[in-house]
């Protein structure tokens, strides 16, 4: 087992690669599966902050059961996208610095910083 704290991304998905593998499932982890997963686990890690104000998230990030549960639900979308990526030949490392760098010319510092303004809006 690879200790957390070094874990690359290509471990990662090695690691839910086998884990999936083991299970035989990958007949049921098409991309449109996949996404679908991400995007419930996402809908689920969303309800855990439903309805809360900024002080009670602190709250709940600060209290050890909440916040087990708030890291299950964000490692289950993690899973679901790294299982994404590693089933369909997706560089997530690759994509996100693209991304990073598609951002970065989008939203330049010097008229960013401090704004949470969509670009063009």
């Amino acid at each position: 087992m690879v200790r957390a704290d070094v874990s690359t991304l290509v471990d990662l998905e090695s690691e839910i690669r086998a884990f999936c593998e083991e299970r035989d499932w990958d007949r049921f982890h098409g991309a449109k599966d996949l996404a679908i997963g991400i995007a419930t686990e996402a809908a689920e890690l969303l309800q855990l902050f439903r309805f809360l104000t900024p002080e009670q998230v602190e709250v709940s990030l600060a209290n050890a059961d909440s916040r087990a549960r708030i890291e299950e639900e964000l490692a289950d979308v993690a899973i679901f996208t790294l299982r994404f990526s590693g089933r369909h030949g997706i560089d997530l490392a690759a994509a996100i610095r693209n991304k990073l760098a598609l951002n970065a010319a989008r939203y330049p510092i010097e008229s960013s910083r401090a704004s949470n303004r969509k670009a063009g809006a």
